[in-house]
């Protein structure tokens, strides 16, 4: 039922199938709750949900979860967050130094958590200055050469001064000037066409005079046909005058400038110069410009720049100093706090001469730790859970000296030791 591996040898001998089924109660249990609203299952009125295994004599397996077929992995996720059995095998967990200082973290709840995400966050910066200035000294010459390289880059595209969109916009005035003459041609003809001709001559009377002169023929018609045609002719009229208004301002423009067209061709030169080095075109010259200032401003390795990063890296780790010191007061607080009701738990666990002890003690290091940071005089290794070592002590009976609690236990007694410290931190978990 807790999404274990099936085994056939369950089945009772000349039954076909074994089944076990249990009862999980949610208790408001975020992650359960989720596993079980993803499964599509039935959540009882009473906020529980009832799990069903089946196992078959021929090996295959099956798995319910409020009435729903799931995948047996989602039984094992969902008693993973709402069981915690305790063996003999759960002392392991017991004994590695990650655990037992996150052990105290659980218990103490957010008077450690609220120090250790501020620490954090500092440590995260530091490292970033430390990596960064680390990078710049070694570095120096390459990092150097390069900020040559695209100083130069900057410069040249900076002489130009290209605009966004620049050459698609000197592409169009080229062939417009390029084909002035034919332009000017068509647009000439068009507008003779409409206004007539430019002298006068009344032998080329253009649209608007055939309009004009068709518009004066029906005006004078006394049939009611031929004269509804007039306001249509007048219409046509209004509408030939702008045309011709409009080919007339294209003619003013269309002036052959034979200068302007080779400006705007060695224009279009340096930015082809610009594309053929740097990007495909003015836009992807801008972008790589913009980037290459950005990489820039990482790459001063000038005794200047040296300097004020190495200032930045000491006042980060004499604030994460004080983090580290504030996280570590807190972990003493609740050390002791929880040794006492560890071993109070112990007492009803055959264990009543037993007592816990809980050091938190700093870590010290020399100047060669890459992560060293002074706290209270003493370098100490600041790792990302802070500068503390915690270690679970048990004083075995009275009078016995305090050992690590691998060495003065059996097997047996460090369960008992994990089954009170889970005891304790019940408030920390829906287990």
């Amino acid at each position: 039922a807790l999404g274990g591996r099936a085994e056939v040898s369950k089945v009772r001998t000349g039954m076909l199938k074994a089944f076990v089924e249990g009862r999980f109660e949610l208790g408001g249990a975020e992650g359960a709750t989720r596993i079980v609203t993803d499964a599509g299952a039935e959540v009882d009125e009473d906020g529980s949900v009832i799990a069903l295994r089946a196992v078959s004599v021929d090996g295959r397996s099956r798995a319910h979860l409020g009435g729903r077929s799931v995948p047996v992995g989602v039984l094992a996720d969902l008693s993973e967050q709402l069981i915690a059995v305790h063996g003999q095998n759960d002392q392991l967990r017991l004994l590695r130094p990650a655990e037992q200082r996150a052990v105290i973290d659980r218990f103490a709840g957010e008077a450690v958590a609220e120090p250790l995400e501020q620490y954090r966050a500092v440590r995260d910066e530091w490292l970033a200055v430390v990596a960064e200035l680390t990078e710049r000294s070694t570095r120096s010459r390459e990092m150097a050469q390069q900020a040559d390289l695209l100083r130069h880059g900057l410069t040249e595209i900076d002489a130009v001064a290209p605009e966004p969109g620049e050459d698609t916009e000197l592409t169009e005035q080229i062939k417009r000037l390029a084909a002035v003459d034919e332009l000017r041609g068509a647009a000439s003809a068009a507008h003779a066409a409409v206004a007539g001709s430019p002298d006068g001559d009344p032998d080329v009377p253009g649209a608007l005079g055939l309009i004009g002169e068709a518009t004066r023929h029906l005006t004078g018609s006394e049939d009611a046909v031929l004269r509804d045609l007039g306001p249509r002719l007048d219409e046509a009229s209004v509408l030939l005058s702008e045309v011709g208004a409009e080919l007339g301002s294209y003619l003013e423009t269309l002036d052959a400038d034979p200068a302007l067209l080779e400006k705007v061709l060695a224009r279009q030169a340096d930015l082809k110069r610009l594309t053929r080095k740097y990007a495909a075109d003015v836009d992807g010259v801008l972008a790589w410009a913009d980037d290459a200032r950005r990489r820039m401003s990482t790459m001063d390795t000038s005794e200047e720049a040296l300097a004020e990063l190495a200032k930045r890296r000491d006042e980060l780790a004499v604030t994460l100093a004080e983090h580290a010191l504030t996280l570590s007061e807190a972990r003493i607080e609740a050390a002791a706090e929880l040794a006492e009701a560890i071993t109070a738990e112990m007492s009803g666990l055959a264990m009543g001469q037993a007592e816990i002890e809980i050091t938190v003690e700093r870590r010290t290091v020399d100047e060669s730790d890459a992560h060293a940071v002074k706290v209270d005089g003493r370098l100490v290794h600041a790792g990302p859970d802070g500068v503390d070592d915690v270690e679970l002590l048990l004083r075995a009976h009275n009078g016995a000296p305090p050992l690590p609690v691998h060495k003065a236990a059996s097997g047996g007694e460090l369960s008992r030791v994990m089954l009170a410290i889970e005891v304790v931190l019940a408030h920390a978990t829906p287990a």
